[in-house]
């Protein structure tokens, strides 16, 4: 069985490199972009089982991304995930309102991101803060 595909948009190379480490050794297939609008283009032509989306990125912000995701039938049904280090809970809640389905925040909590990828990929959305013993 082939294990999915996972986008990243992420314009912080360290990051993006970060998060495509731990999800090749966990055998996903990456796929990676730097922009949004690269980001969206990814997703039309290659249809990724997840997307794993920056909301403070360049040329068409991860807010902006999220909506057009949600909103294009097309890709409307790809899980989208905010990676993100807008940690307070007004932006939680814009990343939601936008059509993300859940939220993990930056630094990563490594031992747990892969759990959470797979919940994701399983269909079983977090809550949106995706961190353990967060209260929320």
């Amino acid at each position: 069985m082939a294990k999915a595909r996972i986008l990243i948009i992420e314009d912080n190379r360290d990051n993006r490199e970060l998060v495509r480490f731990l999800l090749e050794q966990a055998k996903y297939e990456v796929l990676q972009a730097v922009t949004g609008r690269e980001g969206w283009q990814i997703a039309q032509q290659e249809h990724p089982d997840l997307i794993l989306l920056d909301l403070t990125i360049p040329e068409i912000d991860g807010w902006q991304l999220a909506e057009q995701f949600k909103n294009d039938p097309g890709l409307a049904d790809i899980p989208v995930v905010a990676l993100t280090a807008h940690t307070l809970p007004v932006d939680r809640k814009r990343a939601m309102d936008a059509g993300c389905v859940g939220y993990i925040t930056k630094p990563l909590d490594i031992p747990n991101f892969i759990p959470q990828i797979q919940a994701y990929l399983a269909g079983k959305h977090l809550s949106t803060t995706d961190r353990p013993g967060s209260g929320e």
